[in-house]
């Protein structure tokens, strides 16, 4: 049954990866990676990949970021937006990406949908989850930004793959080790 399907992350990535893997891929591709080491908090790293211009070779993503715990990746993201496109284009693309995400695992709940206006600006959010397993979930979020002003408009999506209860574990592991 799709809602059984397990939910792995995406580009042959498992979870409890290390950053070398995404590092070698982004090597092989000719891609542009950054590296985050949060100072308040030692055990985490944050990898950031993308090319200089364009999207990641077999994807509609521009962006890619995983994040790792003691060195182990528990959450990935792809950032889908593309200034070639128009923000009506790219909200197309969330929604059938969202499409493509229910048949796969099952249909997803919707969260989140607002919208707000200030300063000439309006911004509208909807953001979607699936949950599988408890602690292991997909998280769809769609932002639309308008300028009133210039009638003009611009939009991003992210698609989030984390694995909480694998983090979760890492981090006892990590608690276990400082207690003597």
């Amino acid at each position: 049954m799709a809602g059984q399907a397990l939910l792995e992350p995406p580009f042959g990535l498992h979870w409890g990866d290390s950053p070398e893997k995404l590092i070698g891929w982004a090597g092989r591709q000719a891609l542009d990676v950054t590296i985050v080491l949060p100072g308040d908090q030692a055990a985490l790293r944050i990898l950031k990949i993308q090319p200089r211009k364009g999207l990641l070779p077999g994807s509609q993503a521009a962006a890619l970021e995983g994040r790792f715990l003691s060195g182990k990746l528990y959450e990935l993201t792809l950032h889908y937006l593309d200034p070639e496109v128009s923000a009506d284009t790219l909200g197309a693309r969330c929604e059938a990406l969202r499409k493509q995400l229910a048949a796969q695992y099952g249909a997803l709940t919707a969260d989140q949908q607002q919208r707000t206006v200030e300063d000439k600006f309006a911004t509208r959010t909807v953001s979607f989850h699936r949950e599988p397993v408890k602690g292991l979930f997909l998280l769809l979020a769609f932002t639309e930004v308008e300028d009133l002003l210039r009638q003009s408009k611009e939009a991003r999506f992210s698609l989030v793959y984390r694995n909480e209860n694998y983090k979760n574990e890492v981090q006892k592991e990590l608690e276990a080790l400082k207690t003597p």
